[in-house]
């Protein structure tokens, strides 16, 4: 079963599917800055445009395009930011 999930008043959406190799959402984040809360650590790769993201302890921004992927641990919250609509893929475990 496929799930349609939105956030930030349809600012982020996603789509969530389960596959043997456990839960993925795929995604789209239109221009702006959001904070993302975790319940399992996370895995999210960035496939078109760019996100900035200020994760868990850390003051500092990163910039990830596409192909490149950052971790989450679960149970903290994260910052991403964009100024292009972008595309990413997060896998959980």
């Amino acid at each position: 079963m496929i799930n349609v999930n939105e956030y930030f008043e349809g600012a982020v959406k996603s789509l969530a599917y389960t596959t043997p190799q456990g839960r993925s959402t795929i995604g789209v984040i239109e221009p702006g800055e959001y904070e993302f809360g975790t319940s399992s650590h996370e895995t999210m790769t960035v496939i078109e445009g760019s996100l900035e993201a200020q994760l868990p302890g850390q003051d500092k921004w990163q910039t990830f395009t596409g192909g490149q992927t950052f971790e989450i641990e679960a149970n903290t919250s994260f910052k991403v930011k964009t100024e292009v609509q972008s595309s990413y893929l997060c896998t959980y475990r």
